[in-house]
């Protein structure tokens, strides 16, 4: 396709677009500046006081992962999980995406205020904070990450996630408890460096930042230490960490247990786990008979798809969590391919997607609220979330099509001869995929633009089709981030000649963009104050609209069975466990 694709943002960025494609779940969306709706979260809660101290806690995943270090380029969103039982996050999510200092690691952390320079971050650790080897938290072990993951020294393995590249400095305070962290330029999202932490000792060389952090990994900061990582055997044992000075752990331990998608709902019945994520479960079933010689047609899908639900739903001693994940599905325009090169037929597009219709046409058969998201950058539920869809433009679809050339009424337009004829790339296999898929292609025939899915595994749907080029639409899910305007800028970052001139698209997809839209998120990566940033946030999604560069649905879902006698666990949306609080209710 004459254009190359380089990384910008750590892996998991393309693991979860490739990963978690189109899995679906919605919240109401709402043009003010605090978006009210379903809840966004679903946790079986309960008091620390009514959970009892003891039991082991099982909890499915995809695979024990082949690293815990969430910075290396084969961690997936398991590393994830494992390793924030184990190290120190310093700042937590609510439920809204709102961070604040984790009391268990930072007494304080401030950030000189806006318009002052260079922006310094200063950390107040906890005291009492120490590494399972008995090694206080300090600021050498902010020095090594930073070093390994600025992007400076090419040795480290890694794809340099985003904002440790502005650091200028990390050195300690006024005492062994302050870090101080200098800024070469302002960085909105500072709160996300640092977390997870990882000590001195796994990434002060390129030696031990590159070694797979598994069975080998003994050092912890958090409520848990590994005991057992069975990669093999599919098993990873977390016991407590006898050196934990924060709320002690409920649960004596939790057990990661490889378990596939297609396995977990019999699992789950014969009493062997007591957490488990569904939503491929439900979403991937395979109708009876298993895998034929020929793929399941899409009325077989759906009913496959529907049985799994209802027996997830029905299982006995379990419940079924439902919340919104901390991801968008969305529509992708190629803008370097055939009609789609035209804004105008770009914008006839955008314009005809009914997004309600796909919202209640994926998410009405799951049971779950169909209310359209109308931004890139933020979803319902942040501070600041608008819909900005009116940016479009108020000319319609017809009209568009008419003024880029394309003739006709009541059938598929046409130009020069030729039919208005779009290819939409779906994950295969993903029955919400298809019931989107028909959504949209209703809508753009209505509008004269004739689309047929295009069915494709998901192993190869990032490498061989968006990253090359190869499709005029697809559809696929980003996660949304909790720090707008940072990480997100390379979704959207204009393509620009390389050194041999090819264009590098990185992670843009779309393939199109503009110099006033990556001023516009720079801006926004460098304000301080949240309120300004909000604005800038803004005018950019606008410009996103108007570039038709994609179209926004709805959030995935986050469908997760807990057993009834587990507690502080489910559908977290954008927050993450409180492992110590976990574990088995007293009245269970």
């Amino acid at each position: 396709m004459g254009e190359r694709i380089i990384g910008h943002r750590r892996n998991s960025r393309v693991a979860a677009a490739a990963a978690a494609l189109l899995l679906a779940a919605g919240l109401a969306g709402c043009s003010s500046d605090r978006a009210a709706g379903p809840s966004v979260t679903d946790l079986t809660a309960a008091d620390r006081a009514a959970v009892r101290d003891g039991g082991t806690v099982r909890w499915a995943v995809d695979a024990v992962p082949a690293t815990l270090n969430v910075y290396q380029p084969a961690a997936t969103p398991d590393s994830g999980l494992v390793a924030r039982a184990l190290l120190p996050s310093l700042f937590r999510l609510d439920e809204h995406a709102r961070p604040s200092a984790d009391p268990d690691y930072l007494v304080s952390a401030e950030s000189t205020p806006p318009g002052q320079s260079p922006q310094t971050v200063t950390y107040r650790l906890n005291p009492k904070a120490v590494w399972s080897d008995g090694t206080p938290l300090s600021a050498a072990d902010f020095t090594a990450q930073w070093k390994a993951l600025a992007g400076t020294d090419a040795a480290y393995q890694t794809d340099h996630p985003a904002g440790y590249d502005r650091i200028e400095s990390v050195a300690q305070g006024a005492d062994p408890q302050e870090v101080r962290v200098e800024l070469r330029q302002p960085y909105a999202a500072w709160r996300e460096l640092f977390s997870p932490l990882y000590p001195a000792a796994a990434t002060g060389t390129p030696e031990a930042f590159n070694q797979p952090l598994a069975d080998s990994f003994r050092t912890s900061a958090g409520p848990f230490t590994l005991q057992t990582y069975d990669a093999v055997g599919g098993h990873a044992l977390l016991v407590r960490n006898p050196r934990w000075w924060g709320d002690a752990a409920k649960a004596e331990a939790i057990d990661f247990l490889a378990v596939p998608a297609a396995t977990r709902l019999d699992a789950l019945d014969q009493g062997k786990l007591d957490v488990a994520g569904l939503t491929d479960s439900v979403d991937r079933a395979v109708p009876a008979g298993g895998k034929a010689a020929a793929p399941p047609d899409a009325a077989a899908l759906a009913e496959a798809s529907a049985q799994a639900l209802k027996r997830a739903e029905t299982l006995p001693g379990l419940r079924l969590h439902r919340a919104p994940a901390a991801a968008v599905t969305q529509l992708t325009l190629n803008s370097s391919r055939g009609p789609l090169t035209d804004p105008a037929v770009r914008r006839a597009v955008a314009k005809a997607v009914d997004r309600q219709k796909a919202a209640t046409a994926a998410l009405g058969p799951l049971g779950l609220s169909a209310v359209p998201l109308g931004n890139h950058l933020l979803v319902t539920g942040q501070d600041g979330y608008r819909d900005n869809s009116a940016a479009v433009g108020g000319t319609g679809s017809a009209e568009l099509l008419d003024q880029a050339g394309w003739k006709g009424s009541g059938g598929t337009r046409t130009k020069d001869g030729k039919e208005l004829d779009l290819g939409l790339l779906i994950p295969e296999g993903s029955t919400t995929a298809r019931r989107t898929a028909d959504a949209l292609a209703a809508d753009l025939a209505a509008a004269g633009i004739t689309v047929h899915p295009q069915p494709v595994p998901v192993d190869g749907f990032v490498k061989d089709h968006l990253a090359t080029g190869d499709f005029d639409l697809a559809l696929f899910s980003w996660p949304a981030s909790a720090y707008p305007g940072g990480e997100e800028r390379a979704l959207y970052t204009k393509p620009r000649p390389g050194p041999d001139g090819i264009p590098v698209v990185g992670l843009n997809y779309a393939r199109t963009g503009s110099e006033e839209l990556d001023q516009l998120l720079d801006r926004a990566g460098r304000e301080l104050d949240p309120a300004a940033q909000r604005t800038l946030l803004q005018e950019a999604d606008a410009r996103i609209w108007q570039l038709a560069h994609s179209v926004p649905l709805y959030q995935r879902p986050d469908l997760v069975a807990v057993r009834d006698t587990v507690a502080g666990v489910g559908a977290y949306g954008f927050t993450t466990p409180r492992y110590q609080d976990l574990g088995f209710r007293k009245d269970g």
